[in-house]
Parts: C-alpha cells; structure tokens; sequence
C-alpha cells in the first residue's frame, strides 16, 4: 500500500472500537472456519470408519455451532466494517470539502470542476470500499493462509512441501498483474473526471448550447468521452477476465497434486482418508484465501489511485491563509492604500499588475476604469485577499491586509462581482446569506435600497420564491439586485461593485445608483466599469492600461490632463451620438407617412 492509502487509514483512529471490533469477529469466525475440517476429519476417521455413531452425531453437531458462530461473527465483522469505512468516507468528503473552500482563487483557476466532484465522489468510494472489505479481506486472508499452512504441515508436511509452489504461483501471478493494472485504474479514474467535466459544463451552459444549436457537437464530445472512459474500463475488465481464469486453473492444478500425492500416501497406509479430506479441505482454505488476497491487491491498486488523487487536492497549498498570530481587524474607517503593488497569478507569468500605487479615503468613491485586461478586477481581488500581492502591499486604516485575519477582513468589505451567482434557496435565503441571523425587517430593507423589493413581492410567494439552481427562474436584472441587496445586508464599510449595473435597464439603473449613493456616505466604494458615464460622478477615476495607472483625479481634471482618458471620452461619445437618433430625421420620417 502506497502512502497516501495508508494515511487515509488514519482515518480509522476515530472509529476504534468498531475497527477492533470488526478485527475481533474477524479472528474468531476465521477460528471457527479453520475448526470445520477437523471436526470433519473426526467424523471420518473416529465415527463413520468404526461406525460410531455417537461420535458422527457429536461431529455433526459441532460443524452446525462452528457454522452458525461463522456466520455470527462474520455479520458482525461486515457490520462493523462498514461503520467504520462509512465514517471514513463521511470524513475524507468533509476534509475535502473543507480544503477546497479553503484553497486560494489561483487554485480554483487551473482546476477543473469535473475532476473535483470525481475526486470527491468515485475517488472516496473507491478507498471506502477498500476498507469495508479490502482490508477486511485482507488480514482475514492473511489469518486463514496462516492458520490453513500451520494446519497443513501438522498434518502432513511432505504433502505440504509438494503444493507449496504452487501456492507461490498463484502469488506472483496476482503481484504481476496488480503492478501492470494500477495505471489503468488511474486511467480511468482521469477518464470519469473527464466525463464529469464535460457533463458540469454542459448541464451549467444548456441554455448556450440551445442558443448555438450546438447540440449534436456536445453530444459527439460527450460521447467521445464516453468512448474513452468505456475503452479504459474495458482494458480493466479485460485483465481481470485473464486472471481469475488462470488463478482458478492453479488452483485446480494444486488440487490435482493433493489427490495424486494425497491417494498414494492414503494407499501406502501414511494417511487416512479423514487427513485426506480435511487436507483437502485446509488447501482450498489456503487457495482461497490466494485468490483473495489477488483481488485484493487489485483493489489496493484500484484504491491507492483513488488516494493518490484524493490527498493531491488534500496536499494542495493554500496560498492566501491567516499567518500565524494574525489579529483581528476593528471596526474600520475605510482607508484604502495600495503601496507599489506588483501582482503575478503565477509565479513564471509576467506581471498584470505593476508598481500601482493609490489612496482611497474613507467615504470616497474610486472608480477604475480602463479596457478589459487593464487589471481593474485583479485590483479588487486584492482588497479581500482573494489573492496576495506578489510585490508592495494593500493597507486598510494602516494595517497590511496580510496581518489580519481573514474572516475579520472579508466581514467589512460587500461584493456585487460582474458575474451574478445566486445558490439553490429562496430569495430571502439569498439575500441573508451573509448574516443568516438578519432580521425579516432588515432583509426588506436592504432590498428596497437595491430597488428589488417591488419585484419581489410581485412573486406569489414574495421573498420565500424559489430562484432555482444558479438563479435561473430569475432575469438578469433581478438576480444583480438582488446580489446587491446580499451585499448591502451585512453594512460593509468597504463596497465593491463590478459592473454592477451591466444587466439592469436604464430606469432601474437610475434608481440603483442614486440608492448607491445613500449608501455610500461613511463608506469607501470601489467601481469598475468600461463607460464614462458610469464614473463621472466618483471622487477619483483611477485609470488603467496594461496592469498600470496612467492617470488618476476626477472626471473633469483627467480631461484636461489625461489623453488616454480624454480619447476614450471622445470615442464613447461618439458611439452614442451615432447610436441616438437625429431628430430632424425622425421628424422629417413621421412627416412622410402623414402624407402617405
């Protein structure tokens, strides 16, 4: 067993009495096992030879106890197995659930959602099978070949000697073949995390692929993925279909050398027919277990894949985390300072970020502005920490954002990212999500200051509707407002909008921002946007190109002073000039089909 399996079975120490218990029941209904064909060979040898009655009964009677306690105690072993193997599951899913929220942002943007929902599903099955009965199995294979050899050898080691190289055999047969499939059951185990991933993506993006009418292209990647996951299992079941027949022709060579040996020796007057039999049967106690044993150390490979994987997401360094003896940020004024900030998403990329320095007082509102990939949104992921800078530093009210703990930090900073992401729930579930314990009053209240209430209550179940998953049942529009209202709910001191307006119409947008603007005195906001109009009215227009500030003051002082700033006003006015209707031409136009 490879590291990463033997450190899932760690796992057990929290479930000790069920695992000693399980090993327990596990001795004494292999005891009871090996006990039959001595009794047997009593039966034989002491009862039906002399015919003694008696004897038979007392024989037969004793095979019916040292069954029903087999059966006892092997219920008893796989009852507790699987409890035990359960709460191992139970406690890698949680440990990996754990660690995944804990990872930083740059681990999410390289991973894959497939192969996380595969590692936590399939990849934890595999090693919870694996102790439920692969362990299981094993020491119990261990204690039968044990006891059976000691037992074999007792009653005759020449006998003995002779099928022990078969019984070698049948080992390394299992060995070679374990060795060769661990890469396949990797195989496919990358293969059905594939498979996940295409099937996330497509159930997320249905509405997409039915736009595009792109249907019978997914279902021809779907079904290559498909393909390639059913030709990985099949190399699978192809190996095992060689195998166990070959075991199995072993096994029955052995049994041919114990009859050819054994029946000499019977004839010769060494053995008796009873030793014979009970020979026979500890041999097939021994084979069996052989056989055993082989398919375990397949399912050792099978499920040391899946730790492999498993404890590669567990192993994962978080990279933004509390350093140690990291306080508690107070009650914040909003001051923001960002101190010749360099940024790099990884450590062999270059820059998005370079040398940007600026100060955000508290109450102001700062609006970034530039194109997209100018470095506005790497900008505000370093606010919360969602990201460490690579070189400066973040400081609010003077204190480096890396100094303070996270939860303290991210408690006094609202979020309404571009992307609108609404979880599974009710309305009034969403809304709260950042303080479960909001009053019914303060969850209305932060929505009529988002302009969401009105439309909220127009839904027969009001603020207990149903947004469905992601917030499908809900427009655009409804889904933003009502992520502003989440946002506002738990009274940041710090705002952070981005774009947060794209997806409304002009009317409610009107009525967002001047709400926006309550909200923002005592608090320091931060805009992004790529219109003018949007961050005319902010204290300071803080402009980007290419991850560094070309100009930063106020809308009228960067027109005079900024030609990046002042060619993008240029341009955008232009756009709706050409996009606003001449009136003499809609005059002169309605005017025709009078006469008409």
């Amino acid at each position: 067993m490879r590291r990463p399996l033997l450190r899932s079975l760690g796992f057990l120490s929290r479930y000790k009495w069920e695992t000693v218990g399980a090993f327990v029941s596990l001795m004494l209904s292999t005891a009871g096992s090996l006990v039959i064909p001595r009794l047997t060979q009593m039966v034989i040898d002491l009862g039906i030879a002399p015919s003694a009655m008696p004897i038979i009964a007392w024989g037969a009677g004793g095979i019916v106890v040292a069954a029903l306690l087999v059966g006892l105690f092997s219920y008893l072993r796989g009852y507790l197995a699987a409890k035990a193997s359960q709460g191992v599951a139970y406690d890698l899913r949680n440990a990996l659930y754990a660690h995944i929220q804990n990872l930083s942002f740059s681990y999410h943007d390289r991973a894959q959602t497939g192969q996380l929902l595969t590692r936590a599903t399939s990849d934890v099955e595999l090693v919870r099978t694996f102790i439920s009965t692969g362990l299981v199995q094993l020491f119990s294979a261990l204690l039968m070949m044990i006891g059976s050899l000691v037992l074999l050898l007792m009653i005759n080691w020449q006998l003995t000697l002779i099928t022990l190289p078969v019984m070698v055999l049948v080992l390394a047969v299992f060995a070679f073949f374990a060795a060769k499939g661990r890469p396949l059951f990797t195989l496919v185990q990358q293969k059905l995390g594939h498979l996940n991933t295409i099937l996330q993506e497509n159930l997320a993006g249905v509405r997409v692929v039915k736009a595009f009418a792109r249907e019978p292209w997914e279902m021809e990647r779907f079904g290559d993925s498909n393909l390639e996951l059913r030709d990985a299992s099949l190399s699978v079941g192809r190996m095992f279909s060689f195998v166990m027949p070959l075991i199995f022709t072993l096994a029955n060579l052995g049994t041919l050398t114990v009859v050819w040996g054994g029946g000499y020796q019977v004839i010769a007057g060494r053995l008796t027919i009873g030793e014979l039999v009970a020979f026979q049967g500890y041999l097939m106690m021994t084979m069996f277990p052989m056989v055993m044993l082989g398919m375990i150390i397949m399912s050792v490979s099978q499920a040391g894949a899946g730790a492999d994987r498993i404890f590669e997401i567990l192993d994962a360094e978080v990279e933004v985390r509390d350093k140690p003896g990291a306080q508690e940020l107070p009650s914040i004024d909003g001051r923001v300072v960002f101190e010749n900030v360099t940024f790099r998403y990884f450590r062999d990329q270059d820059a998005v970020l370079k040398g940007v320095s600026f100060v955000a007082e508290p109450g102001e509102t700062v609006a970034l502005f530039g194109a997209t990939g100018s470095g506005k949104s790497t900008i505000i992921n370093l606010i919360p920490r969602f990201y460490d800078v690579s070189e400066g530093k973040v400081m609010l009210d003077g204190y480096d954002v890396r100094d303070v703990s996270l939860d303290s930090l991210r408690r006094q900073i609202g979020i309404v990212l571009q992307e609108t992401i609404l979880f599974g729930g009710t309305i009034r579930e969403n809304i709260g999500y950042g303080r479960p314990d909001a009053t019914e009053d303060e969850i209305i209240a932060a929505a009529k200051t988002a302009e969401a209430h009105e439309f909220i209550a127009s839904f027969p179940d009001g603020y207990d509707t149903a947004v469905g998953e992601r917030g499908v049942m809900l427009s655009g529009g409804q889904k933003q407002r009502i992520a502003i209202a989440r946002a506002l709910l738990i009274d940041p001191r710090i705002l952070i909008l981005d774009d947060s307006t794209s997806s409304v119409d002009v009317e409610t947008e009107y009525r967002i921002q001047k709400a926006l603007e309550r909200l923002r005195v005592g608090r320091t906001s931060f805009i992004i946007a790529q219109r003018i109009s949007t961050v005319q009215d902010a204290d300071k227009v803080v402009v980007l190109d290419g991850g560094q500030i070309v100009a930063q003051g106020t809308h009228e002082e960067l027109l005079e002073s900024s030609p990046i700033y002042t060619e993008i006003y240029r341009s955008q006015l232009q756009d709706d000039r050409e996009l606003r209707p001449d009136p003499e031409v809609v005059t002169r136009a309605e005017l025709s089909r009078e006469e008409s």
